[in-house]
């Protein structure tokens, strides 16, 4: 009887197994780790190097008929003022530095911020605090700009002080920054427009009598003789003079933290509202912007897309625009915010009065 031998059936044959291979790990293995260390070299960069870009965006906004953190913004010392109602905000924009790129990804994201080249707010070498430092003066002369304007348009009288001395100037050591200019080339002035004026028809090395008075002393005459300038064909007497009111009482403006030159508007507009009884703001919430000179005029400025978002959030139902501005302001203006196109501090008044009025005001 031959003898079978028996085979499994191939269903339930054990399968051979691959053999380990032997050494490090493999190249899925090696692909897998790299592949983790670039994703957290590139999160650790994103997250923790800046980039060369600034965000702007909404800043905060003012009321400067009102108090911060309880202090009068806009206070008068030595005269009547008139109860206010509404309003008036001064707006501003904000700016982060050192953004890294996950931060200005988010920003931007967010819809309320853009980014820009940090070489158009920064200079080679400029840093945050020279920025911060030049801001602060740019928001001091706004001041006092809107001061002067504000005073001028009531029809206060004007006095011309010395303002900066060009270093080794003819009237080195015989003017200082602060006198007051009582006569020049034998013609009174009262403004630094009539001290060029009194210039115009001299020459260079002609002596020309000056009355001044310091402090609160007697007033006195020098005589200066007229140096060269590059920039003018007349003498150059070396001082910048600055208009200041010629009153008896004082305005006081108190803000801490903010710098720019674009609340001399709604500074000067204060500054109106408080010494008349016109409510100009009708007891309603107005924000506006705009840089003004001495003279009243409104000029432009930057960032005026994030201000009217503040303003809209603020409550604001109008925002004085600086003409310059206006097609800008156009194409971005928040739903429900009315925009007034303003050149003059004048312009500004009689828009706030029409609106008053219900009358007709001119947009952009």
């Amino acid at each position: 009887m031959s003898q079978q031998t028996e085979r499994p059936d191939q269903d339930t044959a054990e399968p051979q197994l691959p053999r380990p291979r032997r050494g490090g790990p493999g190249r899925r293995t090696w692909t897998l780790v790299w592949s983790f260390v670039l994703v957290a070299a590139i999160g650790l960069l994103g997250g923790v190097v800046s980039i060369p870009y600034v965000a702007i965006g909404p800043g905060p906004t003012f009321n400067t008929l009102g108090s911060v953190d309880g202090t009068t913004v806009i206070s008068v010392q030595g005269q009547n003022t008139f109860p206010t109602k509404g309003q008036l905000r001064m707006t501003t924009v904000s700016l982060t530095d050192s953004v890294t790129l996950f931060g200005a990804l988010g920003l931007w994201a967010s819809g309320r911020y853009s980014l820009a080249p940090r070489e158009e707010y920064f200079k080679p070498g400029e840093s945050q605090q020279d920025v911060q430092k030049e801001n602060v003066q740019q928001f001091t002369d706004s001041q006092s700009n809107a001061q002067v304007a504000a005073l001028r348009y009531l029809g206060y009288p004007m006095k011309v002080l010395v303002g900066s001395i060009t270093k080794g100037s003819p009237v080195t050591g015989v003017l200082n920054a602060g006198d007051r200019l009582l006569a020049v080339n034998g013609a009174k002035v009262t403004t630094s427009q009539q001290v060029q004026d009194a210039l115009k028809n001299t020459k260079p090395g002609q002596a020309v009598p000056v009355t001044f008075q310091r402090n609160n002393a007697a007033e006195q005459t020098a005589t200066i003789t007229l140096g060269h300038s590059d920039d003018r064909a007349w003498g150059f007497m070396g001082i910048g003079p600055i208009d200041r009111p010629d009153v008896n009482f004082q305005v006081k403006i108190s803000l801490a933290d903010v710098g720019g030159p674009s609340a001399g508007l709604i500074f000067a507009l204060s500054i109106i509202d408080k010494l008349t009884p016109d409510n100009l703001d009708n007891g309603g919430v107005i924000a506006g912007t705009g840089e003004i000179d001495d003279q009243g005029n409104v000029k432009p400025i930057g960032g005026i897309p994030f201000k009217m978002i503040a303003a809209k959030e603020a409550g604001a139902t109008a925002f004085l625009v600086p003409s310059d501005n206006c097609t800008e302001a156009k194409e971005h203006a928040p739903d429900g915010l009315k925009l007034i196109k303003v050149g003059t501090l004048s312009d500004a008044v009689s828009s706030l009065q029409a609106l008053k009025a219900g009358k007709p005001t001119t947009g952009c």
